[in-house]
């Protein structure tokens, strides 16, 4: 339903709780679709095979198998990867429609970065989950299998094992949105390159501390695995900044000349 906006792009407050009411029923829809969808793919296909199997392979154990203490447990684990896949799969769709609603303010330029930021962002969550299934994964699971004390003997239950590998997975596609979340607030005004420049000293310690915690092992690993990705995205997203923040004052130029000839816009 489309709302009539006076020239500043604000609209009465009635109108903005039917907005607002409207969205968020498009993005329950889309969750629900979405979830539907994780539920097919997960009792369909092998997901929860693939999640073991890096286990599998640090232990050398092909026929390893996973532990539950409950007889609903295999079912409950197979619904929770269901939603998590919706809820991944949705997530683009319900990001606009928080940003649509949230940036009525917005110029018709910087509306259109929306939908590549979106695109960016799915495409750096599914390489940030990509580089923790294949590398980071196996890393920690080795790590902890070496101080394995020899008088303990890991009996591997499904639901802390599975939550532990998804939560790792999630983390990684998490953190490797930082360029989507500089390009937001850029977009927004709360951020500037000089500002990100300023405070690149500081980025790179809260990015040691941060990957310290997501994959504990020897500091070669560490630097290599989490330390430079994490870095070159946070480069990334001064990049993305100046390129918006040049974009804003080329328009503010733009506007100058208009208002100092007369021309209206």
């Amino acid at each position: 339903m489309t709302r009539v906006r006076n020239p500043r792009g604000e609209m009465p407050f009635l109108d903005h709780l039917e907005e607002l009411r409207w969205r968020i029923l498009w993005a329950l829809l889309t969750v629900t679709v979405g979830t539907i969808i994780g539920l097919v793919l997960v009792f369909q296909l092998p997901v929860l095979e693939l999640l073991v199997a890096p286990i599998r392979n640090v232990r050398q154990d092909p026929t390893l198998r996973l532990i539950y203490l409950s007889p609903a447990d295999p079912f409950f684990v197979q619904l929770k990867l269901g939603i998590y896949i919706g809820l991944m799969l949705s997530f683009p769709i319900v990001a606009y429609h928080a940003w649509a609603f949230l940036s009525p303010a917005l110029e018709k330029r910087e509306k259109r970065a929306v939908i590549p930021a979106l695109y960016l962002g799915l495409v750096l969550f599914v390489a940030g989950v990509a580089l923790a299934y294949f590398i980071a994964l196996p890393v920690t699971l080795t790590f902890f299998q070496s101080i394995q004390p020899a008088s303990l003997e890991g009996q591997l239950e499904i639901n802390q094992t599975i939550g532990f590998v998804v939560k790792l997975l999630l983390a990684f596609g998490a953190v490797f949105e930082l360029p989507v979340v500089i390009m937001a607030l850029s977009v927004m005004g709360l951020v500037t390159p000089a500002f990100l420049r300023a405070k690149r000293k500081h980025a790179i310690v809260a990015i040691t501390v941060l990957a310290s915690f997501l994959t504990p092992g020897d500091i070669i690993t560490l630097t290599i695995m989490m330390m430079v990705p994490l870095v070159l995205l946070y480069e990334l997203g001064i990049l993305l900044s100046v390129g918006i923040y040049r974009g804003k004052m080329k328009r503010a130029e733009e506007r100058d000349v208009d208002s100092a000839t007369g021309v209206t816009t």
